[in-house]
């Protein structure tokens, strides 16, 4: 797992950590490390971070490959872990091996149902939600070459970069 953590030099700078999930293709990780770069984030996996630590950073992101409609138990796990966050803001990403053209902010929002929930739960205040295809090649779709090749693609990323920009000025107010 790459660290991007960029130096701003701004003392006013949020502490920020994204920490993600990401198996076969690397899908989720290209997100990830896009958001750390805009954000000058750590990037860890749920395995190399301790719940506690957590309270160290005001911005934390959390993101998985979507796995039968919902994150990757790691994930789900260290948020059931967490301790109690009065407040701390935080985002969620995903990538999915569904259709492109089948999903949409609602599609999106359904799998994040259950991570968000937790993180409520804990007290995390969700300032933002991001989600985009990644290619699959689960099952029977690897004969075929797989679903969503060459995704996330350029524009994702483009696009995830404008998301984590915009998560940054909300984390700011």
């Amino acid at each position: 797992m790459e660290n991007n953590k960029i130096e701003t030099g701004n003392p006013q700078a949020l502490r920020s950590l994204v920490v993600v999930f990401s198996y076969h293709h690397n899908n989720t990780e290209k997100i990830a490390n896009t958001c750390a770069n805009v954000l000058g984030a750590e990037v860890k996996t749920p395995q190399q971070v301790r719940p506690e630590e957590i309270a160290e950073y005001d911005l934390v992101g959390f993101g998985s490959g979507i796995y039968s409609a919902t994150f990757d138990a790691s994930i789900l796990d260290l948020a059931d872990r967490l301790p109690h966050a009065a407040g701390k803001k935080a985002f969620i990403f995903s990538t999915y091996g569904a259709p492109a053209f089948v999903a949409n902010r609602e599609f999106v929002g359904n799998n994040h149902a259950q991570i968000r929930d937790k993180l409520k739960a804990k007290g995390y205040t969700v300032i933002g939600e991001f989600g985009c295809a990644g290619w699959n090649t689960n099952s029977f779709l690897r004969f075929f070459g797989g679903l969503n090749k060459g995704r996330p693609d350029a524009g994702d990323l483009l696009n995830a970069e404008a998301f984590a920009r915009d998560i940054l000025e909300k984390a700011r107010v």
